[in-house]
């Protein structure tokens, strides 16, 4: 039976749901859904299938353990604990990239890092029967989180943060991330024969995201990770076998009514040019205009959008008309439904419409609310029409 590992995937807060949903479609047990987190089971070929395919989490973290620690003694003696040797080689580069801690006797983050480093080295001195480790092969960075007293320490398979998928190269000021947007997406009843547009769509994250969705293309499918050259973990077969099961999932015969406008010409321009590096500008009609030239003759789509936040205040003064201007629009769109994050808290009332549902979702620190204003759904089609 293959050996079992436990991961830690962490994502925006209010979009765990949907994380929690794309694990279980790869077919493995979710063990705990919690703020900003989901966790499960899963196997060597885990490790490969979760970073290629998830579209909503930032990382993928191996579990090396969980235990509780009140005192710094008490964080040595259970981190040397751990069977580091497990999954650190005897050249391997190791250290604690990162640590944080809420609501903890333990709460200084460089005092955490340098007592771990310590009893790691300690234990992998008796296990290897070395005094110096040269340190000079793969990278293995660890990440630990301490809530409430209770350690996770888990090795990072990712690498550089999942959100970068290789295709934006060119983002606008505040953009959103990847992650964020595929998980808003992913939010709603969206799917790929339904028209959909980004009034609002800046260096074109949300359309290449709906593309991609579309499309079935794994978001991971065409770039490197950290955890690739860990033989003794995830051998290059799990790697060649995710791989190609991602190309043989990709729908090539797949038509799509997706739009993107933008106000600013070099953000359209730049829009193009991630949509072209991600392979979906086939897909995408980006175009030049502004929000309350928003029409479309066609019933039913989907707006999905990032609006300005306002958070000069400069920006801010703008804002009331802006929503303004995009609650008008909105309302000439014969039974069309709209989902927008924003942080602006006046949203609604110049938008002209209370929201049928509101989740709070966390876009970094800041808090944001994505509103749904739904429409109308389309009428079934008749067997008949839809065979013809």
């Amino acid at each position: 039976m293959a050996e079992l590992f436990e991961f830690l995937t962490p994502c925006h807060f209010g979009t765990e749901s949907v994380l929690k949903k794309e694990i279980l479609d790869l077919g493995y047990e979710i063990t705990a859904t919690e703020d900003g987190k989901v966790s499960f089971l899963g196997d060597a070929g885990a490790i490969a299938r979760t970073n290629i395919f998830l579209r909503t989490t930032e990382r993928v973290l191996l579990v090396i353990g969980r235990f509780k620690a009140t005192s710094f003694e008490d964080l040595f003696e259970k981190t040397k604990a751990l069977p580091w040797e497990r999954y650190i080689p005897e050249n391997g580069k190791f250290w604690v990239t990162k640590a944080n801690s809420v609501k903890s006797k333990l709460f200084s983050p460089s005092d955490i890092q340098r007592i771990m480093k310590k009893a790691m080295v300690e234990r992998l001195k008796q296990s290897y029967k070395k005094e110096w480790f040269s340190e000079d092969g793969d990278s293995f960075p660890i990440r630990v989180s301490i809530m409430k007293d209770e350690v996770t320490v888990g090795l990072d398979t990712s690498g550089e943060s999942l959100h970068k998928r290789g295709y934006r190269k060119l983002t606008a000021k505040a953009p959103i991330t990847e992650t964020l947007a595929a998980a808003l997406i992913l939010l709603t009843p969206w799917k790929e024969d339904r028209i959909l547009v980004d009034p609002f769509c800046g260096s074109g994250t949300i359309p290449i995201e709906a593309a991609m969705i579309g499309a079935n293309i794994a978001p991971g499918m065409n770039r490197e990770f950290l955890s690739e050259t860990w033989e003794h973990l995830a051998p290059k077969k799990v790697w060649y076998d995710a791989l190609n099961e991602a190309n043989d999932l990709v729908k090539h015969d797949v038509t799509m009514q997706i739009q993107g406008y933008d106000i600013a010409p070099e953000m359209v321009r730049a829009a193009r040019q991630n949509a072209k590096d991600a392979g979906v500008e086939e897909y995408i009609h980006f175009q030049q205009r502004a929000v309350k030239e928003l029409s479309h003759a066609k019933k039913y789509g989907f707006i999905i959008t990032n609006p300005p936040y306002g958070e000069r205040l400069e920006e801010k003064q703008a804002l009331p008309a802006l929503y303004r201007e995009f609650g008008t629009a909105f309302a000439g769109l014969s039974d069309w439904s709209c989902f927008m994050i924003t942080s602006y808290e006046d949203a609604q009332k110049y938008f002209g419409r209370t929201a049928d549902k509101n989740r709070k979702i966390y876009n970094g620190m800041m808090k944001t609310y994505f509103y749904s204003f739904l429409g109308a759904k389309p009428p079934k089609r008749k067997e008949n029409e839809s065979e013809s």
